[in-house]
């Protein structure tokens, strides 16, 4: 399977939502494993059998990138394979 990974900024002042948004993308752009980043540093994440904190895969198909860079409060980028898994290694295991 072929798969697009998204690393995107959340420009916001909230600590209660995160900062930074990694996401792992099917050829449908639907979400197969996902991590959030807070501010904070607290780090959750999910995938399809398991998820920490409030993170959840979204049900819908993940915009383009040009369509979440048209609002200023998000800066994506496609990012390599590594870095995800990199990011995901990090964030330990899902509870």
């Amino acid at each position: 399977m072929e798969c697009t990974y998204l690393r995107v900024e959340w420009i916001h002042d909230s600590d209660d939502e995160p900062v930074l948004l990694f996401s792992e993308l099917d050829r449908d752009r639907m979400e197969l494993r996902k991590i959030e980043i807070y501010r904070s540093g607290r780090a959750d994440r999910c995938d399809q059998q398991s998820r920490s904190g409030t993170t959840m895969l979204s049900v819908e198909p993940i915009p383009a990138i040009e369509e979440i860079a048209s609002d200023s409060r998000f800066l994506p980028v496609e990012i390599a394979r590594q870095e995800f898994e990199s990011v995901w290694s990090d964030c330990g295991e899902s509870e």
